[in-house]
C-alpha cells in the first residue's frame, strides 16, 4: 500500500467478480470486501471504495470508476498500467503488480527461446501431419549465445537469472545506463542499441508501453538485428511494429516468438499466423495457476 495507508477497520476494497474463497481468505480480515458487478445495469452510486482492483474489461471499468465514492488507490494485477492510465481519476494512486509476474513471464521467455532454438514449432506442425522429418537447419544452442534483454525491471532480472543458468551471455538495456545491483554488471541505456543489436543472437522485449517506447521496435530496429536472430516480445504489442516484424520474418532475416502483438487479437488473415520461424501465444505469458495467489 502507499505510504501512510493501512488496512484500517472498515476500509472498503472492491475486487473483481468470482474471487475464490481461498484467495479472499488471504485478504486482511478487518477489510470489507465487495465485488465489482460482472454485468448488468449499475446503480447511480456504488458506494465507498478505499481501494479498487480493476481486473475487469475496460468498458466495465469505465462504468464503475465514476460510481465509487472516496477512491484512493487503484491496484492493478498487471505489470503494465498503460491501459489504466487514461481512466484513473486525478488524485487517485495507481499501483502496478511489480513482482507478481516475474516467475511466469520469465519461464515463458525461457520456454519460447528454447522452443525456437530447437525448432519445436516446426516439429509440432509436422506432428499434426504425421511427418517424421528433421528440420532443414540445425538446432541452435542457448548456451554461449548472446541475449539482449530490453527492460531491466524485476521481470527482466528474473529472465536474466534463468538465461545465465543456461550459460547464455545476458546484456541488459534499461531507460538509463547503470550497473546491476545483483552483480555489478553493466546495464546499457537505449542509446547503445545501435551497437548492441547486431551482436545479439536473441533480443527479448520486456518494455512497458509509454510515450517513449511506443513503436520503438520498428523497421530500423529490426534491420539492425543480427541475421537469423530471434526476437521475443513478452512486453506490450504496441512497443513493436507488427508489420515490420512480419516483413523481416517473411524475408528470412529474423525469427520471432511473440506473446503480444498489435492489434490483439491478430487478424485471422495476418501472415504471421503461418509464417515459418514464428511462435505465437495469445498474451498468456503472465498467466499461471499461482497468479491470483501472488496477486
Amino acid at each position: 500500500m502507499p505510504s501512510g495507508m493501512t488496512a484500517a477497520t472498515g476500509a472498503v476494497l472492491w475486487v473483481p467478480p468470482g474471487i475464490a474463497p481461498q484467495h479472499r481468505a488471504l485478504l486482511p480480515a478487518e477489510v470489507e470486501v465487495r465485488e465489482i458487478p460482472a454485468d448488468g445495469e449499475l446503480p447511480e452510486r456504488l458506494g465507498r471504495a478505499d481501494m479498487l482492483v480493476p481486473h475487469v474489461r475496460r468498458s466495465r471499468l469505465q462504468q464503475v470508476l465514476p460510481r465509487l465514492d472516496g477512491l484512493r488507490v487503484v491496484q492493478t494485477l498487471s505489470a503494465g498500467v498503460d491501459r489504466y492510465l487514461p481512466l484513473v481519476p486525478h488524485g487517485v494512486t495507481l499501483c502496478d503488480a511489480a513482482g507478481v509476474h516475474d516467475l511466469a513471464v520469465s519461464e515463458w521467455v525461457l520456454a519460447a527461446i528454447l522452443a525456437m532454438q530447437r525448432n519445436l514449432p516446426l516439429y509440432v506442425r509436422q506432428q499434426d501431419q504425421a511427418r517424421w522429418q528433421p528440420a532443414p537447419t540445425l538446432a541452435r544452442e542457448l548456451g554461449g549465445s548472446r541475449v539482449l534483454v530490453l527492460g531491466h525491471g524485476s521481470i527482466g532480472r528474473a529472465v536474466a537469472r534463468r538465461l545465465r543458468a543456461f550459460d547464455a551471455e545476458v546484456v541488459g538495456v534499461a531507460r538509463r545506463a547503470r550497473h546491476a545491483a545483483e552483480d555489478g554488471s553493466p546495464v546499457y541505456g537505449p542509446e547503445a542499441l545501435g551497437e548492441l543489436l547486431p551482436t545479439a543472437d536473441v533480443v527479448v522485449i520486456l518494455l512497458p508501453l509509454t510515450a517513449q517506447t511506443g513503436g520503438m521496435v520498428d523497421a530500423t530496429f529490426v534491420e539492425r538485428m543480427k541475421p537469423g536472430a530471434l526476437l521475443v516480445n513478452a512486453g506490450r504489442g504496441a512497443v513493436a511494429d507488427t508489420q515490420a516484424i512480419a516483413d523481416a520474418v517473411l524475408a528470412g532475416r529474423i525469427r520471432a516468438a511473440l506473446d503480444v502483438v498489435e492489434p490483439e487479437p491478430l487478424p485471422a488473415e495476418h501472415p504471421l499466423w503461418s509464417a515459418p520461424g514464428v511462435l505465437l501465444t495469445p498474451h498468456v505469458a503472465g498467466t499461471s495457476e499461482h497468479f491470483i495467489e501472488r496477486a
